[in-house]
């Protein structure tokens, strides 16, 4: 589903049209946009991991369970094929964002996967959103249950033009039954969402009263740690974000490339950001984390092949949090909590990534990733200058989202999450 063309083949075909045809190549001709329906684009594909063990072992993890990474590696190129099949090949589809993963079931054995996903969201313009699940694969015959699913997940796709590389028109979708309309619905909610969130990010406003609030109050809670004519002293459980901080760096090698051949496959992405955010939360919490959800993330720049890619993740969040605010939200009553007695935390870590060339030199963003995991111990992380109280603020706020939308499933039992690895038992 992800490459076309073997690495030594097409390498060859670019130099050869570069000889060639110098320059920019023709514009394609005009395209057909005439409106197209949800089922137009609907694609599954079944994963035999209970039929074929060599296929399982690409699947498993050293103590028997999903892996995850590879599982979102999947993902990612299943959306590519359901976008084609709404675009056509005349466009050149990418990755923009994950707008949303979502562990719905952790899976109680190693079964048969079905994987599927439709366009469930187009205005007509450059973006397309898709929605994806994978669940235990029905019998023949047979419809998904709703307990059967594992996971659910929508991605951002944005079409360019191959030519000029800027974004191009699409089909718009047309929502026929009542179910493709609630999702033509959801979608478009979606869309606002983020818009709106982007407006009131961090860069574009200061922290409100209540953030400010927190934000004092925990520097004097670490000018307390401090003082030695104090008794209080840092908590065993508490780490400052500084400590939390994990590196990894790697060559992009033409394994990872995407079907367009230069440029590294963004499920590789993922499952890389995923895996070492996996690496420091388990360092950080001194449990085995489970997986609950990937908040929006956006793919900010391609990563080329034979770059170099940096990745840092680091602890932002942990909730219950070290320091809660009283609904008036003044300094005066807000509450630093050193202990508690509760058995899991929610923790929240921030994978950064950037992409040089070889030579080092020009650098830059690929894109954030925010995957919140659930551990069964009682740890805090504390931020200590501004940068790291900025990061702060903004995990609170995609957690305080993350709790919202955990309530209204009944489904979500942090005691049954919590005898799982990565969504998946042996």
């Amino acid at each position: 589903m992800r490459v076309r063309t073997p690495w030594i083949q097409a390498l060859r075909e670019s130099k050869k049209e570069a000889a060639t045809m110098p320059g920019k190549p023709a514009k394609p001709a005009s395209r057909d946009l005439k409106a197209k329906r949800m089922a137009d684009s609907f694609h599954r594909v079944v994963i035999p991991l209970a039929q074929d063990p060599w296929l399982c072992d690409n699947y498993l993890n050293a103590t028997g369970h999903i892996r995850l990474g590879t599982l979102f590696m999947d993902l990612d190129a299943l959306s590519g094929v359901v976008a084609y099949k709404h675009t056509g090949d005349a466009v050149t589809t990418v990755t923009a964002a994950v707008d949303r993963i979502t562990i719905r079931h952790p899976l109680q054995s190693i079964c048969d996967l079905e994987m599927s996903g439709q366009v469930t969201y187009a205005t007509g313009r450059s973006s397309m959103e898709i929605s994806l699940q994978i669940a235990k694969a029905p019998e023949a015959g047979s419809q998904v249950r709703d307990e059967d699913v594992l996971l659910t997940c929508a991605f951002t796709m944005v079409s360019l033009d191959p030519a000029t590389k800027k974004p191009t028109a699409i089909s718009p979708l047309q929502p026929e039954t009542a179910e493709e309309k609630r999702l033509f619905a959801l979608g478009e909610h979606n869309s606002k969402e983020k818009k709106a969130m982007a407006k009131t990010a961090l860069r574009k406003q200061t922290p409100n009263d209540e953030e400010s609030d927190l934000i004092h109050a925990m520097w004097l809670k670490q000018l307390e740690y401090h003082d030695p004519n104090l008794a209080a002293r840092k908590p065993e459980n508490l780490r400052f974000m500084s400590s939390t901080v994990l590196h990894s760096s790697q060559i992009m090698q033409p394994q990872y490339r995407n079907r367009h051949s230069f440029m590294i496959f963004g499920g590789f992405l993922l499952k890389q950001t995923f895996e070492l955010a996996f690496c420091c939360c388990a360092a950080f919490s001194h449990a085995r984390p489970t997986f609950i959800n990937l908040d929006p993330s956006t793919f900010e720049n391609p990563v080329p092949v034979g770059s170099v890619l940096y990745l840092t993740a680091t602890i932002a969040y942990t909730d219950p949090p070290m320091v809660s605010a009283s609904d008036r939200g003044a300094v005066g009553n807000t509450e630093v909590k050193d202990t508690a007695s509760n058995r899991f935390t929610r923790v929240q870590v921030r994978v950064d990534s950037k992409v040089r060339n070889v030579e080092h030199g020009e650098t830059k963003p690929t894109g954030q990733f925010n995957y919140t995991f659930l551990v069964e111990n009682n740890v805090k992380v504390m931020p200590q200058t501004y940068s790291e109280f900025m990061i702060w603020v903004d995990a609170r706020r995609r957690a305080q989202t993350v709790k919202a939308s955990a309530e209204e499933r009944s489904d979500i039992d942090p005691a049954r999450f919590a005898k799982h690895d990565e969504g998946a038992t042996e």
